[in-house]
């Protein structure tokens, strides 16, 4: 279970601020901000119809607990983002 103090942090930082973040993937290391995920798995990819975004959604341990965590990109070039992270996400074994 998070406790209260982690999630205000997220909430605050991550999940109910709109603004662009920085995140670097790189490995099996992910991070967003300052928050720093391991161990990525479970990656997948989505493109809802009539959007023009996609997301890249994975399974990541953060601290002790698992996290599942969605990255939406917004962009009038979502095919070719979504074509990218198909690529990317090949390079990590099945889990």
């Amino acid at each position: 279970m998070w406790d209260d103090s982690t999630k205000k942090q997220l909430d605050e930082s991550i999940n109910n601020n709109s603004q662009k973040k920085q995140i670097t993937i790189r490995d099996n290391y992910l991070k967003i901000e300052h928050f720093e995920f391991n161990f990525l798995k479970k990656i997948g990819v989505t493109v809802p119809f009539f959007k023009e975004e996609c997301t890249v959604i994975m399974e990541a341990q953060f601290g002790e607990l698992l996290a599942h965590v969605h990255i939406t990109t917004k962009s009038k070039d979502y095919l070719n983002i979504f074509n990218k992270l198909i690529m990317w996400s090949k390079s990590f074994p099945s889990s």
